[in-house]
């Protein structure tokens, strides 16, 4: 059963000590799917994996153009970023801009995910603020475009303000799912996350990276965000994270944004494919090997990352690796893009 269904293995003395199952789609904007592990209509809740997706409207509304976002603003509405001295200012900035106070943001408070950050705040002798959020730049695009539009910013992360109404708008179309009546399930942030079947999200991500099946406005307005990405991809994740190394090693080729619960979720421009990872167990590792793995077989130069990563005990010594695991390994071994 674990060689039918693992995504990645841990190993130790060179056996299979643990495994991560879950599911994987590659897919063209066509709606046609290239490579598929586990069940491709299973749903799933995307989390922060698709924050580009929430973020279209800023640019669609004309918003973004009226409060002057720069590409790190820009950056900052489609990151999970990790509290920062730069991005906690960025964020209070742009809020000084829409002439919003911290309180607007729903987003709640946490202590910066990125460790450097978080040791500061606390030798500081400060409590977190929202600005500390890792999705507090996604919380202040949703503002912006509340105030360019005149819709009034309270509530604007409830499901009925027409805020969430357009990202669900837009949802619906980018990944070509009806999500009518259905019920969305509240993020960490406190907004909707929409849950539909993964080889939609691996479709949608597809249309996002090359355009394809998409109308040419918001084709463009999905580049302006890309490119805002790759010129800012420590605004976009942080220093150190997975995603800005991929984001600056591949800039103009690559997209890959993770969320909670072992999902990421990206795509390929140059091959116009997307491809929506989900962990079974929620493992960020898991999630990160599995995209290195896809990675490593359908882009030229890449293969350093489908190597197992080692694992070391407190001395150093090296134990065990993680890997991509039996299923996934076959699946990509059978692919042509």
């Amino acid at each position: 059963m674990q060689a039918v269904r693992s995504l990645v293995d841990v190993t130790r003395a060179q056996q299979v000590e643990s495994w991560h199952g879950g599911v994987m789609v590659i897919a063209r904007a066509s709606g046609e799917l290239v490579g598929v592990v586990g069940d491709p209509a299973e749903t799933v809740f995307p989390r922060s994996a698709v924050k580009i997706i929430q973020a279209l409207p800023l640019i669609e509304t004309g918003a973004a153009d009226r409060f002057r976002f720069s590409d790190m603003e820009l950056a900052l509405a489609c990151a999970s970023h990790i509290g920062a001295p730069g991005h906690v200012a960025a964020v209070d900035a742009l809020l000084h801009r829409l002439g919003l106070a911290h309180g607007a943001l729903a987003c709640g408070a946490h202590p910066p995910i990125g460790e450097a950050a978080r040791n500061a705040l606390i030798r500081s002798g400060q409590a977190p603020s929202p600005l500390h959020n890792n999705c507090s730049g996604k919380h202040a695009g949703m503002l912006a475009t509340a105030v360019h539009l005149n819709e009034g910013v309270e509530g604007y992360e409830l499901a009925g303000h027409p805020v969430q109404a357009r990202i669900r708008s837009v949802f619906s179309d980018v990944a070509g799912v009806d999500l009518a009546g259905v019920v969305p399930g509240i993020d960490g942030c406190s907004v909707p996350n929409w849950p539909l079947p993964i080889d939609r999200l691996a479709v949608a991500f597809a249309r996002i990276v090359s355009g394809e099946g998409l109308e040419g406005a918001r084709a463009r307005a999905f580049r302006r965000l890309l490119d805002a990405c790759w010129a800012q991809p420590e605004a976009m994740a942080g220093e150190g994270r997975f995603e800005t190394g991929l984001l600056k090693r591949f800039r103009g080729e690559v997209f890959v944004k993770g969320g909670a619960e072992g999902v990421s979720c990206g795509g390929i421009r140059s091959q116009a494919v997307g491809f929506a990872i989900k962990v079974n167990d929620g493992t960020q590792r898991a999630a990160e090997k599995a995209v290195g793995a896809i990675l490593a077989r359908l882009i030229e130069g890449a293969e350093d990352l489908g190597k197992p990563s080692i694992l070391t005990n407190a001395a150093g010594v090296a134990v065990g690796d993680v890997r991509a695991g039996a299923a996934l390994i076959a699946v990509l071994d059978s692919i042509s893009v």
